[in-house]
């Protein structure tokens, strides 16, 4: 990138002048990732100060059986398959019991496409979630959920949101985006939940007054400009509803180690890479310098790694997610190296080796605790990126 066009972009980012489709694509073309990482801590910093958001959760996925068969995923198992499960509720609500514990504010609830699970299974399995657990806010189902329970239901996606609010829920959660360029997507996703469903779902939950994330799926077989096709049209409907409360990257995974059952379900892993780490920061990096109207960024640790989750703190994200306990979804596709839990301790000491000041949120990012940050009388006590 020339200086001229440096230039141009810092005056534009400094003055809070909206980046366009082609600045995106320059800045991803921008080999400086010092000067990225930079400029995208300046907008961190002057959005969320010196602080970086965790919270304390748990994933629970009560199915994996899955009528789709999408290129990138090894989570889904087919009916009758080894390694196929489906949770009686009662069972959901025991194995979320049995995760209470560190004073527990948010369950993350994703599942499979189940082709015979009835609709009732749902709001049912939240209203009884929700009377185990009443202090805890349930974040569930993917707009492509959602958008299967019209199917099995015969019902609205407005009356499902209305039907699943009254059983408890608070959020819906970020997945089925991945890349929503068709030119993409038709070769990774395995569902019908395209942009136009995904886009209306989001758009009615926020009408009811929910928030809800926002996911981009990277580092496969799509280009940069995907990336800043993703994020701008995100941009636009949160330009119509203000309802996304935080964007998240989420890196593409290989199978490093197979399946229980030894089958490769990852049918794209034959022609493609992962991410590296310097691509991950320059991702960030770019994602906060686009998406200007989203309150916060969340590096997802467990995709990405703890020391790259703490680098992307400088790169534009003000939120390391939770402490998670095991996350199927990508654990069941890799043996990556990432612990499956992160107590409040862990990340209370990883937010402050990275030199930021952690603060305990809950799902709608209010604030719960606010801690000390690193000591700043200690010479070799880390300090954030200066601006």
């Amino acid at each position: 990138m020339d200086a001229g066009l440096k230039r141009e972009l810092e005056q534009k980012v400094r003055s809070g002048e909206r980046l366009t489709r082609e600045d995106g694509i320059a800045l991803y073309a921008s080999d400086d990732l010092a000067w990225l990482g930079g400029l995208a801590h300046e907008v961190r910093t002057r959005k969320n100060g010196d602080v970086v958001h965790f919270n304390v959760n748990r994933h629970l996925n009560m199915t994996n059986v899955c009528t789709a068969s999408c290129a990138y995923c090894s989570f889904q198992r087919k009916p009758g398959e080894k390694d196929a499960y489906t949770m009686r509720i009662e069972e959901a609500v025991k194995l979320a019991k049995a995760m209470e514990g560190e004073n527990l504010t948010e369950l993350h609830i994703v599942n499979g496409l189940h082709p015979n699970l009835p609709w009732r299974y749902y709001p049912r399995s939240l209203r009884e979630l929700k009377a185990a657990l009443p202090d805890v806010s349930l974040k569930a189902f993917t707009a492509t959920e959602i958008h299967h329970f019209e199917t099995i239901s015969g019902m609205s996606a407005s009356d499902i949101l209305d039907e699943l609010i009254d059983a408890g829920l608070e959020s819906l959660t970020g997945g089925g985006a991945e890349i929503f360029d068709w030119e993409v997507r038709q070769h990774i996703v395995d569902h019908r939940t395209h942009w136009e469903d995904w886009s209306r779902i989001h758009r009615l939950a926020h009408e009811k007054g929910l928030k809800t994330p926002c996911t981009m799926l990277y580092g496969h077989i799509e280009e940069p400009r995907h990336r800043v096709d993703h994020v701008l049209r995100l941009r636009e409907l949160q330009d119509e509803t203000g309802g996304f409360q935080v964007f998240i990257p989420l890196r593409y995974q290989h199978d490093f180690v197979d399946m229980k059952d030894g089958k490769v379900r990852n049918r794209l892993q034959a022609r493609t890479q992962m991410a590296t780490g310097a691509e991950a920061l320059k991702t960030f990096a770019v994602s906060r310098l686009l998406f200007d109207n989203v309150p916060h960024v969340k590096v997802f640790w467990v995709m990405h790694g703890v020391q790259t989750a703490q680098l992307a703190l400088q790169h534009g994200a003000d939120d390391m997610d939770g402490s998670v306990v095991e996350y199927k979804i990508t654990h069941d596709a890799d043996d990556f190296g990432t612990p499956n839990k992160l107590t409040r301790e862990d990340l209370l000491d990883l937010i402050r080796d990275a030199g930021f000041r952690p603060v305990e949120r809950n799902t709608r990012y209010e604030v719960l605790r606010e801690y000390a940050g690193p000591d700043a009388g200690r010479r070799e006590s880390p300090q954030p990126m200066r601006v």
